[in-house]
């Protein structure tokens, strides 16, 4: 058995308090995207996932898992975060429900982020 088919799958939650997708792996958080709600749309501005995780993959699990809860919930994705931007241009599945970043928006994002 190889030491990779022993380790812990990784979860996806949503954290609505926190404005967030969390994965995590054996019970530690090893990444996140953020997000802020503007009507019906899911604006994502920022992903990382922890140095010690990193090259496994992890960011694109994650990713996926909230953008499909995003369909699942019939919300919309805009991508401000240039990791979900370079994952939606390889992931046309989610091309139907993802809507442009306009100066506005991130005018709006600005201003929901006090910067």
């Amino acid at each position: 058995m190889t030491e990779q088919s022993t380790a812990p799958a990784p979860v996806v939650r949503r954290v609505d308090s926190r404005h967030r997708y969390e994965i995590l792996v054996g019970g530690e958080r090893a990444g996140l995207t953020a997000y802020r709600d503007r009507d019906d749309r899911r604006v994502f501005f920022h992903t990382e996932v922890d140095e010690a995780y990193a090259g496994q993959g992890l960011a694109a699990i994650l990713v996926e898992a909230a953008l499909t809860d995003v369909r699942a919930s019939g919300m919309r994705i805009v991508p401000v975060c240039p990791y979900v931007a370079k994952f939606l241009k390889k992931h046309e599945e989610f091309a139907d429900i993802t809507d442009p970043v306009t100066p506005e928006v991130r005018q709006w994002l600005d201003g929901q982020l006090g910067r």
